[in-house]
């Protein structure tokens, strides 16, 4: 009898540890408002997933991150940065969907950035071949500020016959 419960104690155990690894994640969510703090806002997760996104890598089977916004931002990025070749899937409030590509030239950074409409965003962190990656996903409301640089024209200014440079 001894021996018969000895075994009986695994069964319950390997059943549970199977039921958990089935269960789908929850993905995060974050409550967004303007003038958020701290900024940018970081969230780090594993990109990629089985699922095959029809045109923006594999994901997973639940997004990586629920956005909340509780208002219209005027400017919002996003920045994903993870090894591989990382993409961003959107899904609005409407449902529509929006995908960032990685490219050679974006060194394992992608991101989105413009007008961003109050509402319900689902974020899908996928990867074009299928790995999973670390990732770390930025979010901020600071515009990135433009390097101007004065650029003497010069010579290389060629002016027609007939034409004058006014001053």
């Amino acid at each position: 009898m001894t021996k018969l419960f000895k075994h009986w104690i695994v069964v319950p155990t390997t059943l549970a540890a199977i039921l958990a690894s089935v269960v789908p994640i929850r993905a995060e969510t974050l409550e967004i408002r303007p003038k958020f703090e701290p900024d940018p806002l970081v969230v780090r997760g594993t990109s990629g997933g089985s699922k095959d996104s029809q045109g923006c890598g594999k994901i997973g089977t639940a997004p990586n991150l629920v956005m909340n916004l509780s208002n219209n931002f005027n400017y919002l990025r996003l920045e994903v940065q993870s090894e591989g070749q990382p993409t961003l899937l959107i899904q609005s409030p409407s449902g529509s969907l929006s995908c960032v590509l990685y490219d050679s030239s974006s060194g394992n950074t992608i991101q989105s950035s413009g007008f961003w409409e109050l509402g319900t965003y689902l974020l899908y962190i996928g990867d074009r071949t299928g790995e999973q990656h670390p990732y770390t996903l930025s979010i901020t409301q600071v515009r990135p500020k433009v390097k101007r640089e004065a650029k003497s024209i010069g010579s290389s200014v060629k002016l027609l016959p007939g034409s004058s440079l006014s001053r």
